[in-house]
């Protein structure tokens, strides 16, 4: 009943809001053409009469006088488009056989018919826009879903960091009792080993000087000849193989020069006493002819710079692989399976607690939102390459027909 009544003054309603103003103006630009006034070209350049608007001849520089034809090569046609969006076209389109406006408004001259597909262009693009808005909404949705699972995950994480950082310190208390406890059981095994070790070197330093010694009364023995307990320069004379300056004789110069190599505080002429501690001459074994063959070093070659025997050689250092049982005795003995298992323990704990304060120093977004792309991994498999990319770890290529892995970062 109140439908027939209402029509009338709906139509009224729509007749009063429509604006009149000249082809090709935009709504927002109508106050600009009024015909009751002369037209001021809208760059300021000239004002004309308003006659002279859309009259198919460029009076403005910049074209707004002919904003419904294309006399002005700068001027803009403005399609409304109803039920679609309104767009401005280069005024040199109006009238040329192609329908740019949806609404044909640009071609109401040309003689060629233009549908208007206003209608049908924006259903699709509400219909575009609806779908867009969904997905928006359903990425929405998610993304609140990611940012409490984020938050949760978060605090879990962070709880359990402290738990394991107050668990380690709990191992670390245990460890460091455990290990005061076999120092002190040790203690008295330790002294042991000390006192058997300084036992040892000093019997090793008593053989030693014993077997100096002997070779000292050896080399003696081989040098007194006539063996009444005296070393002269005579008797060193008939050992040639003594001879410093390769002459093949021994000269009493060379003789002295052995004499005070063994006795430097001799006088010049006096015989070796024997048996004197720490007369010790090299070597020490009598050669198969009867000569102290290697009792001393090796003489100078003639033509050397020193005639003095040459100095003894030191050995060569023991190498790592050298090393006696008793060395391997003194490495500390393993630790028994409680005091492991804790080290053991207190290692994982330490490997998780970096685990965690790494995750959680990660940016994930203003809320935590890209959190859950931690543990994941994505591969992108091509002609020659499988690509796989780990957020917040590392991106790695690997040939696709086999080979080794490439990290790229």
């Amino acid at each position: 009943m109140l439908l027939p009544l209402l029509l009338p003054v709906l139509s009224a309603l729509v007749s009063a809001v429509e604006v009149k103003r000249p082809r090709g103006v935009s709504l927002t630009n109508h106050h600009f053409y009024e015909e009751s006034k002369p037209f001021t070209c809208l760059d300021g350049s000239s004002t004309i009469a308003f006659d002279w608007v859309n009259d198919d001849y460029c009076d403005c520089q910049d074209g707004s006088d002919e904003p419904g034809t294309s006399a002005c090569p700068t001027g803009r046609f403005h399609c409304t488009n109803a039920g679609y969006r309104p767009q401005y076209i280069p005024s040199s389109r109006v009238n040329d056989g192609v329908c740019d406006c949806c609404d044909a408004t640009d071609e109401y001259n040309s003689g060629f018919v233009c549908e208007n597909t206003c209608k049908e262009m924006g259903r699709k693009e509400r219909e575009t826009l609806a779908q867009m808005a969904e997905v928006a909404r359903e990425g929405f949705q998610l993304k609140q879903v990611l940012i409490e699972e984020a938050s949760k995950g978060r605090e879990d994480k962070q709880r359990t960091l402290a738990e394991l950082q107050e668990g380690k310190k709990s191992l670390e208390e245990q460890v460091e009792t455990l290990r005061s406890g076999k120092e002190t059981a040790e203690k008295p095994e330790k002294e042991a080993k000390e006192i058997h070790q300084k036992k040892w070197e000093e019997q090793k330093a008593a053989e030693m000087a014993a077997r100096e010694q002997a070779r000292a009364s050896e080399a003696f023995q081989e040098l007194d000849d006539d063996g009444d307990g005296l070393v002269s320069v005579a008797e060193l004379q008939t050992h040639a193989e003594l001879d410093v300056d390769g002459d093949g004789t021994l000269s009493e110069t060379e003789a002295q020069v052995w004499r005070g190599a063994a006795f430097p505080g001799a006088q010049r002429g006096a015989a070796f006493p024997g048996g004197q501690r720490g007369m010790a001459f090299p070597g020490g074994r009598r050669s198969p002819g009867g000569t102290p063959r290697n009792l001393f070093p090796a003489r100078n070659k003639p033509g050397s710079q020193s005639n003095f025997p040459l100095p003894l050689q030191v050995p060569p250092p023991k190498q790592p692989s050298d090393k006696t049982a008793e060395e391997e005795e003194e490495k500390m003995p393993p630790y028994d399976e409680a005091t492991q298992a804790l080290i053991d323990g207190r290692a994982l704990h330490r490997g998780q607690n970096l685990n965690l304060e790494k995750e959680i120093s990660f940016d994930f977004g203003p809320q935590g939102e890209f959190a859950y792309l931690y543990s994941q991994c994505y591969e992108l498999t091509t002609n020659e390459y499988v690509y796989r990319l780990c957020p917040f770890n590392r991106v790695s290529q690997k040939p696709k027909h086999g080979g080794a892995e490439t990290n790229l970062g």
